[in-house]
């Protein structure tokens, strides 16, 4: 850290309750976003309250320090990145203040849909609905004038804000709504907003007629400053002037908002096209039937809903080159079956235009086909290749009438300047999103931008269309304004004069805008090669570096340089990884704790700063890193779920093994790897050490010098572990006759604690014909060692265990493994251990043990007519292994066979044990936070038991409850009477500190 970071870090720690950091790691977090861009501030603030927002804009004007306004970083324009201090207002000012009748006034870091979370309990939303609603705060909702798909029905955001708090550039703390001229006040901060009314209405008023003749015609609202309609009446509309005007003249920090009623009946048509134009066409034909949204949608975003999801590839055939989905909403269902159907009446059969017309009422279906436009457009991301979709000119409006017109001129340019490009938009309000492809590393690429940008931009003003404005104006557009505005420029820089002379609010953006920012501070995304490329952090207009020739990172996984480069690459800071909606998992540890850190794009932004050289290597060896590591548990759930299929575990591991490589691991980490060498030892007192397990004394103990969490449940070592029970039984030695073969690959947890598990697994499967096979040695999968970096390690013992399964696999065997985190071990991680036939040949033949189960049954060899009634009510846990694993809920749908037994299912996210992650003391309460929703469901619900396959989850599911949490298969072995311990594995209760 250079003197200058460290005393304004030292100063404001000083001034401010919230954390302030300017170390590496952190600025490089911060240092981009979901756009193009990459600028290194010089240091971070999480701010806690309104005062600490004052003080720190108060200290940067003292010093002449630029402040930047920061949300969930999800903007596409590069509107929250600066060369000075970053206000994040996203980590601690989240709170809704209050929702009352038709209104909610909340903090600036309040997160969209949590906001229509709480209202919809009311029968409210907030209406204007961006596409990244999940992530994106309340505060960037203003800043940008945000509005979305239901811009007919609901308009924008400037349309709903009543009143704001505001930090002004001088530190004073003031409320501003619709201002009367000539109000004076008795203390500071009313004498201070009088001022400030009477400067601006002094600006509008002498500027009347350049704001009337300049400001865009469109519709929908551009970027700028929203002036006209700002002074009437008398007075000053200051939400209608600050929405849009992305943190350059005040930083918001808490908003009242008018909020709508949600809509009671809702249909959609899906309109599928040959030609674009046609779709284009189509909009006009269709908007006086009194649309609520009508989103468009190109061939390639087509193409890649086909290939995400086989319900679309029945919905769109492949020669289809262009969809509308239209939606209109009604009072009554008559009313809105009778709108559905004249859409697709007028497209398809009177204009035909449209080739074919799918519609649908039911609330399931309507949202399967806003998926298209939701999930699918992210999506883009994942096309392979070094071009990516690149958002700089992402946002444009052209009349409706002139719509098809555009989309033709659009299609020329993109052929004359041999690129290839995705359009998506709100075609009814004409507001598109054009993305070329084009490669950040290629200097030809880089050139292009600008040249496509002037070619879209002259198009889009000659047909009286806007440049942005749903997406602001940024770094992206902000040097094109002048060619919409003309003079309103010089008014926006009086305007902006009297709110922020000293231009220390997000300088750069909406006002003051260099021609040539478009291609300045473009992000780096090519691999070092050198030490000139190290740490060069002057601004670039063209990329840094050429194909990786050395490792700046040796490697311990099985992938290229190049390759993990571009994995790293690959995350466009979209943001999705923040999400806290109910439908998804991503990143537990985020939603316990959300803080930037937490989340999977940190991970791959630093990681992609070291590999391109703007962070040093050294980084990966210290604690700061270490610290960041450890709030991945290696869930694969941002892997599932992110749009781009970023491998951030993957890139995790690489990272932690560079950590391990120069630093070792901890003793508790080191004892968490070994719990089968630990469990081996402890086995030999069994007595001894189960009493110490349930005795308080001796766990302080164990957590002093283990780091095991002192008041986590914990199991007890088994009497004998199941390979001893193998061994008995001769399931050591293979049945080379038998028609079904399987290894059961017994992890820890099974072998030494829980051998009734691998007992119904067995008996299960003798009960339907297969013969078992035990391996005699004793084998752990390594997953926790390979989850905390002991690579190298892990390794070892996956040359061990793939010797054996993979001859086992040649004899004609399939390896199941009942629990989750092994299976996904021998499957993903072992291949990417070691570049070996025998370990993909391994990975191709294993299974989870439920899962082995359910395709017997649909194969039609599992025995049902034998099958005994269960009288009882289980609540099913899907485990994140399980689902990383892309096989469905098979332990449920197994559970759903057994006559009389009722199962529960609901979503409640991760257990948040994430295997060893949990049994640690420094990550005991992080872990409880991470799963109490499903703590929280099993204490409170009238169900004889828990039942997932994971044991982690089992430990998690337990702690809060006395109920036994079972394994599936144990369910189903007492369904067949083949259960050792009987109907006692739904009446066992667990003790304080012992599971059942």
């Amino acid at each position: 850290m250079d003197q200058q970071r460290e005393r304004i870090q030292d100063d404001l720690r000083g001034l401010l309750a919230g954390e302030v950091r300017c170390d590496d790691l952190t600025l490089a977090m911060y240092s981009g976003d979901a756009s193009v861009y990459e600028i290194q501030p010089l240091g971070v603030i999480c701010p806690r309250g309104v005062a600490d927002v004052a003080a720190c804009v108060r200290y940067a004007a003292e010093n002449d320090l630029s402040i930047h306004p920061r949300g969930a970083g999800s903007g596409l324009a590069g509107g929250a990145l600066g060369p000075g201090l970053v206000l994040d207002f996203s980590r601690h000012m989240r709170r809704i203040l209050h929702t009352e009748e038709g209104t909610a006034r909340v903090q600036s870091g309040v997160v969209l849909a949590s906001l229509n979370k709480q209202l919809a309990a009311h029968g409210h939303r907030f209406g204007p609905d961006p596409a990244n609603a999940s992530v994106t705060t309340m505060g960037s909702v203003v800043a940008l004038n945000a509005s979305g798909s239901r811009f007919l029905r609901f308009g924008a955001a400037g349309d709903y804000v009543r009143s704001l708090q505001v930090v002004l550039s001088d530190g004073e703390i003031v409320e501003l709504g619709r201002d009367s001229l000539g109000a004076i006040g008795d203390d500071e901060s009313s004498r201070r907003r009088s001022q400030l009314t009477a400067d601006l209405a002094a600006v509008l008023l002498e500027h009347h007629e350049t704001i009337v003749e300049h400001q865009p015609a469109t519709r929908v609202p551009s970027s700028g400053y929203q002036l006209r309609g700002a002074l009437a009446d008398g007075r000053l509309d200051f939400g209608r002037l600050l929405s849009g005007s992305e943190g350059t003249l005040a930083a918001i920090t808490e908003v009242t908002v008018e909020t709508a009623p949600r809509s009671q009946h809702v249909g959609v048509v899906l309109l599928l096209f040959d030609r674009l134009e046609n779709a284009a066409r189509t909009v006009e034909v269709v908007l006086p039937i009194g649309l609520s949204a009508c989103d468009l949608l190109d061939r390639r975003h087509l193409g890649l809903a086909r290939e995400s999801d086989v319900r679309f590839d029945l919905l769109v055939p492949a020669t289809i080159e262009a969809a509308l989905v239209v939606e209109v909403d009604c009072d009554s269902p008559a009313e809105l079956r009778d709108k559905v159907a004249a859409i697709a009446r007028l497209a398809r059969d009177e204009h035909r235009l449209a080739v074919d017309a799918r519609s649908t009422i039911d609330p399931q279906e309507v949202d399967l086909y806003w998926q298209l436009a939701t999930r699918v457009v992210p999506r883009l991301y994942r096309l392979q290749g070094t071009s990516r979709p690149l958002p700089f000119v992402e946002d444009v409006v052209v009349p409706p009438p002139r719509l098809a017109e555009f989309l033709v001129e659009l299609q020329n340019i993109f052929k004359q300047r041999h690129v290839t490009a995705s359009v998506y938009g709100h075609a009814a309000h004409g507001r598109l999103h054009v993305r070329p492809f084009l490669d950040l590393a290629n200097e030809d690429d880089v050139g292009r931008m600008r040249v496509l940008a002037d070619d879209l931009y002259r198009t889009v003003l000659d047909l009286g269309g806007a440049i942005g404005g749903e997406l602001g104006a940024g770094l992206s557009r902000t040097g094109f304004l002048p060619r919409q505005h003309g003079k309103l420029c010089d008014v926006f820089a009086e305007v902006k004069q009297a709110f922020d002379p000293q231009n220390i609010l997000n300088p750069g953006k909406v006002v003051g805008g260099d021609p040539h920012q478009l291609t300045r501070n473009l992000r780096r995304v090519q691999a070092a090669t050198s030490a000139s490329d190290i740490r060069s952090d002057e601004p670039t207009t063209k990329p840094t570096g050429v194909d990786a020739r050395a490792e700046v990172v040796p490697l311990e996984l099985n992938w290229a340089q190049q390759s993990i480069v571009h994995a790293a690459r690959a995350c466009n800071g979209c943001g999705a990884c923040r999400t806290q909606l109910d439908t998804e998992r991503m990143c537990p540890i985020f939603r316990a704790a959300p803080r930037e850190e937490a989340s999977p794009r940190a991970k791959a932004n630093l990681l992609r700063s070291i590999l391109t050289g703007r962070l040093e290597n050294e980084l990966l060896a210290g604690d700061g890193f270490k610290q960041l590591a450890d709030l991945c548990v290696h869930c694969h759930q941002c892997r599932l779920e992110c749009p781009a299929e970023v491998d951030i575990p993957k890139l995790m591991v690489e990272a932690r093994a560079a950590h391990v490589a120069n630093s070792g691991l901890r003793p508790s980490e080191w004892l968490l790897t070994r719990l089968d060498l630990v469990a081996a030892l402890a086995g030999l007192v069994r007595p001894l050490s189960n009493w110490a397990i349930g005795n308080r004394p001796m766990r302080w103990l164990m957590e002093r010098f283990f780091g095991l969490a002192h008041g986590r449940k914990l199991p007890r070592l088994a009497r004998r572990s199941f390979h001893r029970l193998a061994a008995k039984r001769k399931l050591t030695r293979p049945n080379l006759a038998a028609e079904h073969k399987v290894l059961y690959f017994a992890d820890v947890y099974a072998n030494y604690f829980d051998p009734h598990v691998g007992e119904a697994l067995v008996a299960i499967l003798e009960h339907n014909g297969v013969s078992v096979l035990v391996p005699a040695q004793s084998m752990q999968s390594g997953m926790a060692m390979i989850a905390m970096g002991a690579v190298e390690r892990a390794r070892r013992l996956a040359e061990r265990n793939i010797a054996i399964l993979a001859d086992a696999v040649r004899q004609g065997y399939h390896i199941v493994a009942t629990e989750p985190a092994a299976a996904l071990c021998l499957t993903h991680e072992y291949p990417n251990l070691l570049d070996d036939d025998e370990a993909r040949l391994v990975a191709a033949n294993t299974s989870e043990a439920c899962t082995y189960v359910w395709r017997m049954h649909l194969d039609k060899r599992l025995r049902l007519d034998d099958l005994r009634r269960i009288d009882a009510t289980v609540a099913y846990h899907q485990p994140c292994h399980v689902r990383a694993l892309r096989v469905g809920t098979p332990g449920e749908h197994l559970l759903r066979l057994i006559p009389g037994l009722n199962v529960l299912s609901e979503e409640h996210g991760c257990s948040g044990m994430a295997g060893t992650f949990g049994l640690a003391r420094k990550n005991y309460r992080t872990s409880l936070r991470a799963g109490w929703d499903l703590i929280s469901w099993l204490r409170q619900g009238q169900m004889h038991a828990g039942a997932t396959e994971c044991s982690a989850c089992k430990i998690q599911m337990e702690q809060g409850t006395t109920r036994p949490t079972v394994h599936p298969l144990k369910l189903l072995a007492l369904a067949y009477g083949r259960m050792p311990q009987g109907d006692a594995i739904l009446k066992a209760r667990g003790s304080e500190l012992i599971v059942t």
